[in-house]
């Protein structure tokens, strides 16, 4: 593994470090704190074991590859991100890293399943940084989600990016169910890529009932409110988010705005120490991300880049 895997880079630019700067003040601005008067029910979290750990490394390694331009993964030459999944077979790629965010599909021979891959937040790119911050709730499409509920609402930034290309999505994960014979799906993503890993997460579930349906994000903001919650929940997906120490991007938006994360949190504490914790948006263990940040002042944007377990997840890091 390389010294970009180990240590936060220097060549980072400081454009890049302001960008991710004013993003976190953007997010601040709308009010995005963690405070909520809900007293939810102690549970104790659970400890993961270095072998689960080491489990999570090709799918942070699939959206580390995300970040790569698309004539690259077409190629699939991205450095350590592509050589970690070298039996990775992409079928589609797409996206133009900045109103679309890029996004990869293929079939992972050793995981025995298909990979549906989106870029995250590219601070250098204006449209991606106003789709995270686009934060009013809204209804489902009804025609990418139908017989959802109205109670159930979501992100309009990043239920607007999704449907960009849900359909050509969905079409390539049809034709590769029959060609390669798995009906096993993985979404994967970071930061946005995560949201829209995890709006997937439900639009699979919909559209591929027959499906053993997936999700691993890092980073990821909060998508809708409690009532899109509870689906995730009740959808029948294994569906895991992973954020990082202090990293401020999981408690956005508040949940004052009417936000509210689903189950499925895995907070690394530090290298090596890392818990599973019950519920949804767990503001009652002090292991787990609420209590760890809660106010975005008392937040690390630079540990939203990782590590994530050795590896750093960002445009800088495609290589």
């Amino acid at each position: 593994m390389s010294s970009t895997s180990k240590a936060f880079p220097t060549r980072i630019s400081l454009f890049r470090m302001s960008s991710l700067l004013i993003i976190s003040a953007a997010l601040i601005a709308c009010g995005l704190t963690s405070a909520n008067p809900v007293d939810l029910h102690r549970r104790a979290v659970t400890q993961l074991s270095t072998t689960e750990l080491a489990s999570f490394a090709p799918f942070t390694q699939f959206a580390r590859a995300a970040y790569c331009g698309t004539d690259i993964l077409q190629d699939w030459t991205c450095g350590e991100a592509c050589e970690a999944n070298a039996d990775f077979a992409v079928s589609l790629v797409g996206g133009d890293d900045n109103d679309i965010q890029n996004y990869f599909v293929g079939y992972s021979p050793s995981l025995e399943a298909i990979i549906v891959a989106h870029e995250g937040t590219d601070p250098t790119q204006l449209e991606s940084d106003l789709t995270d911050i686009d934060v009013p709730l809204a209804t489902l499409d009804s025609t990418l989600f139908p017989g959802i509920s109205s109670d159930v609402e979501v992100h309009t930034g990043f239920q607007d990016e999704h449907a960009l290309t849900a359909s050509i999505i969905l079409t390539e994960v049809q034709s590769l169910m029959s060609s390669v014979g798995t009906n096993n799906i993985v979404a994967v993503g970071h930061s946005l890529g995560g949201a829209l890993a995890e709006i997937d997460t439900v639009f699979f579930r919909l559209n591929i009932p027959s499906a053993n349906i997936s999700a691993m994000t890092y980073g990821t903001p909060r998508v809708g409110n409690p009532a899109w919650a509870a689906l995730v929940d009740a959808s029948d997906v294994n569906f895991k988010r992973i954020d990082n120490m202090q990293d401020l991007i999981p408690i956005v938006p508040g949940r004052t705005l009417g936000y509210e994360h689903p189950a499925g949190e895995i907070h690394i504490l530090s290298a090596g120490d890392v818990v599973s914790c019950p519920g949804e948006d767990d503001a009652t263990d002090s292991e787990c991300q609420i209590d760890s940040v809660p106010t975005v002042f008392q937040g690390n944007i630079i540990d939203h880049l990782g590590p994530y377990e050795g590896i750093y997840i960002g445009t800088v890091f495609c290589t």
